[in-house]
């Protein structure tokens, strides 16, 4: 109950930010404070096309970080383009094609982005999918894990070198944020079977979506062990970003609906509250070297037993860098050979 309170009166927590905290003040803080310029920042944001990703763009980009937006559509990425270059004209945007559910077209992904040549200091994997029915990706993966988790391990795999060369570079630490959820408690370890997520028997559109950000909150924590064996300036960690206002209950109108969403509106998160922790996660130094950790609010909190089990970490890790080898037939992923 006392959580519930400081969460509907926006009370600041330890860092001094909370649950009404917006992107905007986050960013302003963060760029005041810090002596590095965000003008040497280049950043990849998935899911920017829309919702908190669309937020997340804007604000660094309003802040002076180069952008570069993957995006399945690229008349979508444009048109965000079109819309923060309108309030930032001196925003470097920089779009380029890909769906995340397919191994392929992360690769060419990758390959192009290496090829411009540029640093990169900040990767937030962010876009999401859900499914309300069962759907495929063209390799033959259940949709939402794949887009959800699995594309975003390959792509993390397939730069992270980058990263890593471009923190010891820079000497600016290289952040990667992981958008989860806080729905990942709802997943009980006797469920959770990597060979099941792929290709399940039965499915539940909220549950696939609660396994896949489970699996990020792993994803952070077995990376978070393998970046600090090798020293690498690099940290990982997950969000819960809240529930963010939508305007589907507003399409079913009457007394009851209507009182429904007023009580329920005031326990969701404008879309810049939503994007508030991500922003926070990607820029603050008062975080500098904390990695592996789950966030909301701004500020560090607890995630479930399984997501913080080290073990069932760099099991999943195993599983998933094994199987993303077999189909992709090459002896590793991406460049980093220390990975074993």
């Amino acid at each position: 109950m006392k959580a519930t309170l400081k969460y509907l009166a926006g009370s600041e927590g330890p860092s001094g930010y909370g649950s009404s905290t917006t992107a905007h003040q986050v960013a302003q803080n963060c760029f005041c404070s810090n002596t590095s310029n965000s003008h040497h920042l280049t950043a990849i944001i998935t899911g920017a096309t829309s919702g908190i990703g669309a937020e997340t763009a804007r604000v660094l980009a309003k802040n002076g970080v180069r952008l570069v937006i993957p995006a399945r559509d690229l008349r979508k990425a444009e048109e965000l383009k079109e819309r923060i270059k309108r309030e930032s004209p001196e925003a470097e945007i920089i779009a380029l094609e890909m769906d995340l559910s397919s191994f392929a077209s992360l690769q060419r992904f990758c390959s192009d982005f290496l090829s411009l040549g540029l640093p990169l200091h900040i990767l937030i994997n962010n876009a999401g999918k859900y499914s309300h029915k069962l759907e495929f990706s063209e390799d033959k993966i259940e949709l939402t894990f794949a887009t959800n988790y699995l594309g975003h391990f390959l792509l993390t795999e397939m730069l992270v070198e980058k990263m890593v060369e471009t923190a010891a570079e820079s000497g600016i630490e290289g952040r990667i944020v992981n958008v989860s959820s806080v729905i990942h408690t709802w997943v009980k370890r006797k469920n959770f079977s990597f060979t099941k997520l792929l290709i399940p028997k039965s499915y539940n559109g909220t549950y696939a979506y609660a396994q896949s950000k489970l699996a990020n909150i792993l994803h952070a924590k077995e990376l978070t062990t393998q970046l600090k064996a090798r020293k690498a300036n690099v940290s990982i960690n997950a969000v819960h970003p809240g529930i963010i206002k939508t305007g589907i209950i507003r399409d079913y109108r009457g007394f009851i609906t209507d009182s429904l969403y007023f009580v329920g509106s005031k326990l969701l998160k404008s879309t810049p509250q939503g994007a508030a922790t991500t922003c926070y996660v990607a820029l603050s130094s008062q975080i500098a070297g904390v990695s592996g950790k789950y966030f909301a609010d701004c500020n560090e909190t607890h995630c479930s037993a399984l997501a913080n089990d080290e073990a069932e970490a760099r099991n999943l890790w195993k599983q998933t860098r094994a199987f993303i080898q077999r189909r992709l037939l090459q002896p590793a992923v991406g460049t980093n050979q220390n990975y074993t």
